[in-house]
């Protein structure tokens, strides 16, 4: 795919969705911290109930330090693999209250030292919560970058290094939030809905038509 191509594409998604943003409800980088933390094999609705209800009591490391870990998992036990999940937050809580006066860090290294912070979520918060451009590759965007030809790679460090290259510098802020409702939404990994397609012309994915619906 050339640069052209790729302009368009992330023109077209802009002009679909000029503010686009994460669909998981928080109001501080911690709020944002925790419920991403959740989301793993989650989805972000599972995660908004969960957390709704959770920030009306503990909204902060000390607060949610002061819950314990019995409590806090009677707040998050719908969502999947909420035991190992619950002792991270615990943990990651300790240490934001220890070591970084209960402020989350803007930096990927010290994010990544956080018990159940991966460096998809660490892209996450630098992008979300402190506007980074930065593009954190789960399931949706590694989909759509291998299958439309954006930005093709055997794993998601590949394709989230070729995204970082490839997106122009005027949408990469954007990218992560575009890519992924995109994924979400139409370009789903069954039954994709190319037919709704706004960026079709544009998908080099060579069965694309086979999904448009006579």
């Amino acid at each position: 795919m050339n640069k052209e191509k790729r302009s368009r594409i992330f023109k077209l998604l802009k002009q679909q969705n000029p503010s686009p943003t994460t669909e998981l409800v928080y109001q501080s980088p911690f709020e944002l911290l925790i419920a991403v933390i959740l989301s793993a094999q989650a989805t972000d609705v599972s995660v908004n109930k969960a957390t709704k209800k959770l920030y009306k009591v503990a909204n902060t490391p000390e607060t949610i330090s002061e819950l314990g870990l019995k409590r806090l998992k009677t707040y998050i036990k719908t969502i999947g693999l909420y035991n190992n999940k619950a002792k991270n937050i615990i943990e990651t809580c300790k240490i934001l209250t220890e070591k970084y006066n209960g402020v989350v860090p803007k930096d990927r290294i010290a994010l990544e030292s956080l018990p159940g912070v991966g460096r998809k979520t660490a892209n996450v918060i630098l992008n979300t919560a402190f506007g980074e451009p930065t593009i954190a590759v789960d399931t949706h965007i590694f989909r759509v970058s291998n299958r439309t030809g954006i930005a093709p790679g055997k794993n998601v460090v590949e394709v989230e290094k070729k995204l970082l290259k490839f997106v122009p510098d005027e949408y990469k802020k954007d990218a992560h939030h575009w890519l992924i409702l995109h994924g979400r939404y139409t370009c789903i990994a069954r039954n994709p809905k190319c037919g709704e397609c706004m960026i079709f012309e544009e998908c080099e994915w060579k069965d694309r038509k086979k999904h448009v619906k006579a």
